[in-house]
């Protein structure tokens, strides 16, 4: 694919002077359309009460994701609905500074009803009620101000997928897989779905380099038919691969569904590139993944993302968040430590994934230590980047892009 990782940032300033940041990643071409798209749902914003907006962010959602012509570019799916979710993050981004909380801990501390009424239950009410959200959400006040205590203290458990990219050189693959293990992880992730014996010469150096007792998971990245799958996965069975992730096509429910009966107990993992809550229901209520994998920027924001906590937990099914990009370990952690603090209570089968590059470029960098994230205490959502990064990197007039006309490696905030 070779990504050239940009994202689309946006800020956004009420009169009185406050603001809120947030971003959608993209993987370059393209990233002028999102950014585009953001300011054309910008201006159904503009006019509005701050205080209106922030304290009824249901509301806020559903005047940009329910807008009756900008809808029909969707509907609730792809660039649209992306940049949907920028600026709803970004109005939450401005809640949180405003409570001087960082996100996490603002929807932990939340009232219930606050929260359900936040959530989208449009094409859901068929497998998730507003009084089952409710319900969910009241029976993890329990043990809520502990919980949030051992997250301050001992933070929540990451992999990582630094060492199996597609075109490392084994030597190379090896040497990360060891510092891995040495820097604390309990898991890595490989990427697979070219050649099968280079996948399988990969994953059994990668197997020999941690030992049986570290879990590796593995990443086709949607590249394979259902049948495909099953006949790739079963031929790395003996590596005791953890979870087969996007072995297909997200939008395949039935094909997830057959892959991962003819894969168990290798688990089928699926959800950065799902497009909506409505798409999660499927393959929940569908039995076809064992672990949900959200995005921060892929589906209309953190609304969306409650609606997609509170299905997981309503299926028992732990979330396993998205995180390689620009800004999305910044993200993304959010919704694993309220998860633990205020719904699912729970942290058995679930990791946060960390890639650790770009971080250099945002105010409040994610904190990795002994392979977990520390607890974020910024207010906010993170999405914060520092001028010099923005200024320098904006496409195409920035610095870094004049001085980088080839195209080899490039960062594009579009704003």
């Amino acid at each position: 694919m070779a990504p050239d990782y940009s994202a689309a940032h946006v800020t956004v300033t009420t009169s009185d002077g406050e603001s809120g940041q947030a971003l959608v990643f993209t993987c370059g071409r393209g990233n002028e359309v999102v950014a585009a798209a953001i300011r054309s749902y910008g201006e159904l914003l503009t006019g509005h009460s701050t205080d209106a907006l922030i304290h009824d962010l249901g509301g806020a959602s559903r005047l940009l994701v329910h807008d009756a012509q900008l809808r029909w570019l969707g509907p609730e799916k792809g660039v649209s609905h992306m940049a949907c979710g920028a600026l709803v993050n970004a109005l939450w981004d401005l809640r949180a500074r405003r409570e001087g909380l960082p996100l996490w801990l603002l929807l932990s501390r939340m009232a219930p009803e606050e929260l359900v009424d936040a959530v989208d239950f449009t094409h859901l009410r068929d497998t998730l009620t507003p009084q089952e959200a409710l319900d969910l959400l009241r029976a993890g006040q329990q043990g809520r101000e502990e919980r949030i205590g051992l997250l301050r203290r001992e933070g929540y458990p990451a992999y990582t997928t630094t060492p199996g990219w597609l075109g490392y050189s084994d030597e190379k693959l090896v040497r990360l897989s060891r510092q891995a293990v040495a820097d604390g992880f309990g898991m890595i992730k490989l990427k697979v779905g070219g050649d099968p014996e280079d996948d399988r010469r990969r994953l059994r150096l990668a197997r020999e380099a941690v030992g049986p007792d570290v879990r590796i998971s593995v990443d086709a990245n949607q590249r394979w038919e259902s049948g495909e799958a099953v006949e790739r996965v079963r031929a790395l069975a003996e590596f005791d691969p953890w979870w087969i992730e996007e072995p297909t096509s997200t939008d395949d429910i039935l094909g997830h569904a057959a892959i991962r009966r003819g894969v168990a107990p290798v688990k089928v993992a699926t959800g950065e590139a799902v497009a909506n809550r409505i798409v999660f229901k499927q393959l929940l209520a569908a039995g076809a993944i064992d672990v949900m994998q959200i995005d921060a920027t892929r589906v209309a924001g953190v609304n969306e993302n409650l609606a997609n906590l509170l299905l997981a937990a309503k299926f028992e099914v732990p979330v396993c968040p998205h995180a390689g990009g620009v800004g999305l370990c910044e993200l993304v952690q959010h919704f694993s430590f309220f998860d633990h603090a205020a719904v699912s209570g729970s942290m058995e089968g679930r990791s946060i994934e960390f890639v650790d590059h770009l971080h250099e470029h945002f105010t409040d960098p994610v904190r990795v230590v002994g392979g977990r994230y520390a607890a974020p205490e910024a207010p906010g959502i993170g999405a914060g980047m520092h001028a010099e990064s923005l200024d320098t990197w904006e496409y195409p007039d920035g610095d870094g892009w004049q001085a980088d006309r080839s195209g080899l490696h490039r960062e594009g905030a579009g704003r």
